[in-house]
């Protein structure tokens, strides 16, 4: 049986470390195995993960004077903890950063702990250090909806093709709140045409999908691209191409995005992302149920859609500064 059981395992190869022992470096490549395969995340959060532990081993292999064991680590104390945040806020390093590193460490532990290589009891003495929040600032409704008007950048030396399928971009983020790596990531089979269907099957982070709803005329801009566009657009490749006819770079949207804020006369603030903001952003001040929101963003838990419930008190108090009569 533990033969059997040890073919399941798949081989992993230390990850080299000058401040770790072997046995350790086998763990930190097992366990980033293990977050990639079972719990599906990003390539970029598993590169912070690993870049995080990685300069805690080497903090603490200075602290100590010696390589980091298992034994070590398992013997971790929270004054090591807390010295190695200290370093790395003395850095300049941001409150949500230092929140992701902790995070990251824990969850290091907690598998440390599970495959009983030893408890790391320290990590959860450690309070998280406080992030201000920062609400996002939504685009105003007139302002988003220009942006998906290919007239306004009539002046532009560009392929008219190029300028129907930015504006169609620009539509189906405010339209839909796709993250733009999830409207670039839509195949052409994804995209229903005009009059044959109003939901999108859409994947995003950690590999899940999930159905949101499109707009008619969202759908009418996208077909307006396709039938422009001088690329062959196969079912199963991406439906936005780039110039050369390759899978679209979420960089060309942000340029695009550059030069309308410029010419609208809109703040830095305004970037594609701030298009999912905006879409949050008013349908909650249309009465739109946060969970029902919640669901249509792909946000795992209630609580990141709630700063939204920030943004429209913000809003609602602004009104009322300016509206309510004082003597």
């Amino acid at each position: 049986m533990a033969k059997e059981i040890a073919k399941e395992v798949p081989a992993v190869q230390p990850i080299e470390l000058d401040c770790a022992d072997e046995g350790l470096a086998l763990e930190m490549a097992r366990w980033l195995t293990h977050l990639r395969a079972e719990r599906r995340l990003s390539p970029k959060t598993l590169e912070a993960y690993a870049r995080d532990l990685r300069q805690c081993l080497t903090f603490l292999c200075q602290h100590w004077g010696r390589k980091v064991t298992l034994k070590g680590f398992a013997a971790l104390e929270a004054t090591d903890v807390r010295a190695f945040m200290a370093m790395r806020r003395a850095d300049d390093i941001a409150g949500r950063s230092l929140m992701r590193a902790l995070a990251g460490l824990r969850s290091f532990g907690r598998y440390l702990e599970r495959e009983g290589k030893g408890r790391v009891g320290a990590l959860s003495a450690i309070r998280a250090p406080k992030v201000a929040k920062s609400l996002p600032k939504p685009i105003q409704m007139d302002a988003a909806k220009r942006l998906a008007d290919a007239d306004e950048r009539a002046g532009e030396e560009r392929d008219p093709w190029i300028l129907a399928r930015d504006a169609a971009v620009m539509a189906l983020l405010y339209g839909s709140g796709l993250r733009i790596s999830e409207a670039l990531g839509l195949k052409r089979r994804d995209v229903p045409k005009p009059g044959e269907g109003d939901v999108l099957i859409v994947t995003g982070k950690g590999n899940k999908t999930r159905m949101v709803p499109v707009l008619q005329n969202v759908l009418a801009l996208i077909s307006d691209y396709v039938a422009m566009c001088p690329h062959s657009l196969p079912p199963a490749g991406p439906i936005f191409v780039g110039a050369r006819g390759g899978p679209l770079s979420p960089r060309i949207i942000q340029l695009t995005m550059e030069r309308l804020r410029g010419a609208l006369g809109l703040p830095d603030s305004a970037t594609p992302h701030a298009l999912r903001h905006s879409f949050a952003t008013h349908l909650l001040s249309r009465g739109g149920d946060l969970r029902a929101i919640q669901e249509l963003l792909g946000h795992a838990s209630l609580s990141t859609t709630q700063i939204y419930t920030g943004i429209d008190s913000e809003r609602l108090l602004e009104v009322y500064k300016s509206a309510h009569p004082r003597g």
